[in-house]
């Protein structure tokens, strides 16, 4: 699942930028093929950092992940094209910054990280410490 859409994408755009950034076959039409290939783009990138703390993919997508996703969709759509536009770039490096907290925990989602640390190792296995009778030595 994605966390972001087309749709969300075009409450930040324009209809008319939408297409110039993604119409390839100029037909006059947005390609929802680019926009898909951006988004995931995104979601891989969101992943890559956010697996250090949090289980992904995020399911349901908390705003703030649906935000990114669409600040760096927007950011890879005018990478394609070769477009510098300094408030795309700003909302681009913005969201890095957020993702880097994200993954070094000064930020959060608003949940609890998920089991991806103990995963590394295999998965986690909940302790009972209360069944635990072994005695704590100094």
């Amino acid at each position: 699942m994605a966390y972001c859409t087309q749709t969300d994408l075009q409450k930040q755009l324009p209809p008319a930028l939408v297409v110039q950034l993604t119409d390839d076959d100029a037909d006059g039409a947005a390609d929802s093929g680019v926009v898909a290939d951006a988004i995931a783009k995104a979601d891989d990138e969101i992943n890559g950092y956010a697996a250090k703390r949090y289980t992904v993919p995020f399911s349901p997508v908390p705003d703030l992940i649906r935000a990114l996703s669409v600040d760096l969709a927007i950011g890879n759509l005018y990478a394609r094209r070769g477009l510098e536009k300094d408030s795309v770039n700003k909302r681009y490096e913005r969201a890095v910054r957020l993702l880097k907290g994200l993954m070094d925990g000064t930020v959060s989602v608003g949940e609890s990280p998920g089991p991806a640390e103990a995963a590394v190792g295999g998965p986690a296995v909940p302790v009972d410490v209360a069944a635990d009778n072994r005695e704590i030595t100094k």
